[in-house]
């Protein structure tokens, strides 16, 4: 795909020099093309690096066509912290932004993404993986009344 876009430099790296890198300097990726199982690794790493998983959007995306891509936060179902309410919801949102940018839907995933950024920048209505001490639900509520507004 590279030499189809000699405009774009690329490089490659081994999943352990890439982690070494994320962590030395975070701002020179751009874009990241990895299989499955090292992209879990790196997406996980880059999550925690930028402050909460609870935030860490993700698409596997078929750029064919030929199979459906997915939408989902890169912390997954979270089991282990399944139906306490403190599950950040905010990653899915964002992931859901994805989606419908991927569907063609630009407006509607600006509104979603600014939503979510605006609700950050309060700082009043959180999740404890950011601070907060609101719960799942709390947050998922503030995001649908500032989408309504």
């Amino acid at each position: 795909v590279a030499e189809e876009y000699p405009d774009i430099s690329t490089e490659s790296l081994l999943v352990d020099a890439a982690c070494m890198e994320f962590i030395r300097q975070p701002e020179s990726f751009d874009v990241v093309v990895a299989s499955n199982l090292f992209g879990d690794i790196l997406t996980d790493l880059a999550a925690i690096i930028t402050g909460s998983m609870g935030l860490a959007a993700s698409g596997n995306i078929n750029p064919e066509n030929r199979f459906p891509s997915m939408f989902e936060p890169v912390h997954g179902s979270a089991p282990d912290i399944a139906g306490k309410g403190v599950s950040n919801p905010l990653a899915a949102i964002l992931s859901a932004a994805m989606m419908v940018r991927h569907l063609g839907e630009e407006e509607a995933a600006q509104h979603l993404e600014s939503t979510v950024i605006d609700l950050l920048d309060q700082g009043t209505i959180l999740t404890p993986d950011l601070g907060g001490t609101a719960t799942t639900q709390q947050v998922g509520h503030a995001v649908i009344k500032a989408l309504e507004a």
